[in-house]
């Protein structure tokens, strides 16, 4: 197989036609149909359904695309390296810890294999930063709680990754910490801290929405700004609870315990974010592996 097959057939593809394919390769149509359709044989899978002015990937054409982007990212790095021309590149990944922290070892582990000379820049940030930073179009994928987005981040195309499941975290020691699972009731006048509206604007109106079915209005005695380790510590301090969701427990430190609700509350989103337009391959890599590992039970 190649490479001048995969960018041929990456061509078309990306732009839904030959003709328009064609202009851009500087070739004509019908020798572009030709090496598209040669691929396809060799691969022994119809890769596009062509209609009169435009094509469609297949099924099988979806999964053939993005590994054939991967395959000439890498390529064409590997050329400019050798050519002296571009120096290791930079991922910048905005997320919230507490979404993903369960599967964040293996997605690390994964990339840096697949991708050993691009740099990861983690930032652990409040859902105001990740909006307005991703806004301003210094973040090349983000993770995020599903309700923080409801109205979109200009500039990126968001899907829901997962969904979480909310639970009480509260220190060892608290009376409650000796039920296996919480009764929703008892979070009536329960003492919550919970997070600030400055940089988690969507927090309070969630667990408020999370709470409406059971009549119950939460009890909020202190609200952090700096993010879940203050939180941590305020918790440890007034002995107090949070509701936040399962993935919390990765990060906590061990004075402090989760317990699932019973009845369950409603499952949060969890949603990923790429740039609506010309995101980075290494970005949409880091992206399908979160996804793939977010499936994995």
């Amino acid at each position: 197989m190649e490479l001048r097959h995969l960018r041929y057939f990456v061509a078309v593809a990306s732009h839904g036609s030959f003709n328009r394919a064609a202009g851009i390769l500087h070739i004509t149509q019908p020798p572009l149909s030709r090496q598209v359709k040669d691929l396809e044989e060799e691969l022994g899978v119809p890769l596009l359904v062509r209609g009169s002015n435009t094509v469609k990937l297949t099924e099988a054409g979806e999964l053939f695309y993005e590994e054939a982007r991967e395959v000439l990212a890498r390529a064409d790095q590997a050329v400019r390296r050798v050519r002296g021309e571009v120096r290791d590149e930079i991922l910048r990944v905005g997320y919230a810890p507490s979404m993903i922290a369960d599967i964040m070892s293996a997605v690390l582990a994964r990339f840096k294999s697949a991708a050993p000379r691009v740099r990861l820049e983690l930032a652990d940030l409040s859902s105001r930063e990740i909006n307005e930073l991703a806004a301003k179009g210094l973040l090349d994928l983000v993770v995020s709680p599903g309700i923080s987005v409801t109205k979109g981040i200009a500039g990126f195309q968001l899907t829901e990754l997962r969904r979480v499941q909310p639970v009480l975290v509260l220190p060892e020691s608290h009376p409650l910490a000796k039920l296996k699972r919480i009764p929703v009731e008892r979070l009536r006048n329960l003492p919550l801290v919970g997070l600030a509206k400055e940089n988690y604007p969507e927090y309070v109106q969630g667990i408020r929405g999370m709470l409406k079915p059971f009549a119950i209005s939460p009890r909020f005695v202190s609200l952090v700004n700096d993010g879940v380790s203050t939180l941590f510590a305020e918790l440890e301090a007034t002995q107090a609870a949070a509701v936040l969701v399962e993935g919390t427990a990765d990060i906590m430190p061990r004075t402090l315990v989760t317990r699932p609700f019973s009845p369950k509350l409603a499952s949060a989103p969890v949603m990923i974010g790429l740039p609506a337009t010309r995101p980075s391959p290494h970005a949409e890599m880091f992206a399908r592996i979160l996804a793939e590992e977010a499936r994995t039970p």
